[in-house]
């Protein structure tokens, strides 16, 4: 920024701040966040649909084709080379990347985020890569809002509902779902429930609803009418599709996981053929161009290997869903070496059975080497296929007779409650996006059942996960929230008096008559922490002149109850706190001393952030 951009940057908040009460001024940028995002969903979509479309009007559907080894290579390769030539920062994980930044950057998103995930995810997917858009989309519009809060000279509080309000807007304007929108605002990014946030969240979202569907029409990513009826002693059925999806919710949990560690340290080690030994020996890269370039060119060829053994793998698997629910199901072998099977019933089951378990590695592997995608649509798809086999295989039991069609929906339904861990944006979302409000009770159930056993046996989404291990993750749970915004090294005090453990008696003692705490840490010449003269502990013998030049620092030593490393968590602080029942702690930086944390600093911040939070 320019001296006079900043001047009328200055100016304008000014203004607004002075004419436009601030709830007002809320309802306002929640519209325009909802006509941006609307118009970057329309965008992302259109773009992504254009690029499938030339690279795949060369394939031939009716044999296996080897374009689809080349497809994903190149949309990677554009990508890794945009990511580090423009962006030059990791742009993946865009949901984790929102959570971290509401609870470690003060709800502060990069300018760049409110574009370089829509190039990204437009080459990675249009290309073939096994990922979604969603997760992209709503990082941009996350985005925006919290720029716009940013230029707006926002509060806290402010600026993350405005970060809610750009999600909100990204989901209705790529699904025509405001409802589910909202509740994805409030369940996966966790904002809160309070009228002062539901408006500006349903404002956004039904404003990006509208921007898409005018332009789109029915072009949205995902649209189905439900046309079979609800038979109710079925019901049971979802219950057991529920535990199902369940369980394969764990599965596309782990093995994401498990393939980002296996990509990570992929790009770190490579097998050489060692002469004298006889045997391949792992040796260490150096180098980031090498990793970059051993990451992009193994996992995009394990992608290509994947789709072309299973096409249906390619982009987000949308149009197989389509195909699926339009009874074009054997129409997915098409391109596939498994082709010629194509009229076999049990084989189709077994190629979809396949096609399940390996669409979460594809997407794992897209992303690992390079892509932009997110998992979203990869969850949808699995899940509708999860409902799809259940119900082939229910309805091979000539006793039992169940809809494919409503095993698909409710199966997504399951597969987003138990990978996200959002069964109310599960629910409400398929209810939507297919119009089948007939189905919302099959739906509720597989949705329960399926985030039930999930949450079982993974307390924590895929999304948060990562942040969880670490401590950063803000949750509903307001005391932990709060905790999480605290920032340790902003409350460290410094105007403790230090003394050394040669110094006398006598020198502590002028220490005293110039410090206002009863606490002086005893540090070397190193600056290293070595422990505390407690006043408490020295009133007998400060009066006693005799004792000022015989007796040392060093004598009058004791440890401390605990230390804290700079940069811990606040939680772990405070369990430091509790365990030790002791009022202040120093603060040590490999082993150097830097100062004391103290209860009553802590609670006067946590008081001031509680008031922020709970204020209307």
């Amino acid at each position: 920024m320019t001296v006079n951009s900043k001047v009328i940057h200055i100016k304008v908040t000014r203004w607004i701040s002075e004419h436009i009460p601030h709830q007002r001024l809320i309802l306002l940028l929640s519209i325009l966040i909802g006509t941006v995002t609307g118009l970057a969903a329309v965008l992302l979509k259109t773009t992504v649909h254009v690029l499938t479309k030339f690279v795949t009007e060369h394939v031939n559907m009716f044999s296996g084709n080897w374009l689809y080894f080349v497809f994903p290579f190149t949309g990677i390769l554009l990508t890794v080379l945009f990511v580090k030539l423009f962006v030059k920062e990791d742009i993946v994980h865009g949901i984790t990347r929102i959570l971290f930044s509401i609870s470690k950057k003060n709800s502060q998103l990069k300018a760049h985020n409110m574009y370089s995930s829509l190039v990204g995810s437009s080459l990675t997917v249009g290309f073939g890569g096994s990922v979604g858009l969603e997760s992209p989309i709503v990082l941009t519009g996350s985005a925006i809002g919290s720029n716009l809060g940013q230029w707006f000279r926002l509060n806290y509080k402010t600026t993350t509902l405005l970060i809610g309000c750009g999600a909100a807007g990204a989901i209705g304007g790529i699904f025509s779902a405001p409802v589910a929108a909202v509740v994805f605002a409030l369940e996966v990014l966790m904002l809160d429930l309070t009228t002062v946030s539901i408006i500006p969240l349903l404002i956004s979202a039904v404003t990006a609803t509208a921007v898409s569907w005018l332009l789109m029409g029915k072009g949205v990513v995902f649209s189905f009418t439900v046309m079979d009826p609800l038979i109710l002693h079925n019901l049971p059925y979802y219950v057991v599709l529920g535990l199902f999806t369940g369980f394969i919710s764990i599965y596309f949990t782990r093995i994401t996981k498990y393939i980002e560690r296996l990509t990570d340290r992929l790009g770190k080690t490579y097998l050489r053929w060692d002469r004298q030994q006889q045997r391949f020996v792992k040796e260490e890269i150096t180098g980031k161009k090498i990793l970059l370039f051993q990451r992009l060119v193994i996992g995009s060829a394990v992608v290509g290997l994947l789709i072309f053994l299973c096409p249906p793998l390619f982009g987000e698997g949308y149009e197989a869903l389509k195909m699926i629910l339009s009874g074009r199901s054997a129409d997915l072998l098409n391109g596939s070496v498994f082709y010629p099977l194509k009229e076999e019933p049990y084989w189709l089951l077994a190629f979809l059975s396949l096609v399940l378990l390996l669409k979460v590695i594809a997407m794992a592997v897209t992303t690992g080497s390079g892509g932009v995608g997110g998992i979203f649509a990869p969850t949808l798809f699995m899940g509708g296929v999860s409902g799809y086999i259940l119900a082939g295989v229910i309805n091979k039991i000539p006793i039992f007779q169940v809809s494919d069609n409503n095993f698909v929906l409710a199966g997504m339904a399951g597969m987003m409650a138990g990978v996200m861990h959002a069964p109310l944006t599960a629910i409400f979302l398929i209810t939507e996006i297919t119009g089948g409000h007939n189905l919302f009770l099959p739906l509720s159930l597989t949705a329960a059942f399926s985030f039930i056993t999930a949450q079982y046996i993974e307390p924590h989404s895929i999304y948060t996960s990562r942040l969880a291990k670490r401590g950063e993750l803000i949750t509903h749970d307001k005391d932990k929230a709060i905790l999480t915004l605290l920032k340790t090294n902003r409350l460290i005090e410094k105007d403790f008096i230090s003394v050394h453990p040669e110094n006398t008696l006598g020198d502590l003692v002028k220490c005293i008559s110039k410090s206002k705490r009863n606490i002086f840490p005893v540090i070397d010449d190193n600056a290293k922490f070595i422990g505390v003269v407690l006043l408490d502990n020295i009133r007998d013998i400060i009066f006693d002149p005799e004792q000022y030049k015989t007796t040392l620092v060093s004598g009058l030593t004791t440890p401390a109850p605990s230390m804290i490393e700079a940069g811990e968590t606040m939680d772990a602080v405070m369990s430091k706190f509790e365990k030790t029942g002791a009022w202040n702690l120093p603060v040590v930086e490999h082993g150097k001393y830097i100062g004391f944390l103290s209860k009553s600093k802590i609670f006067s911040s946590y008081r001031n952030l509680l008031q922020q939070f709970y204020e209307e």
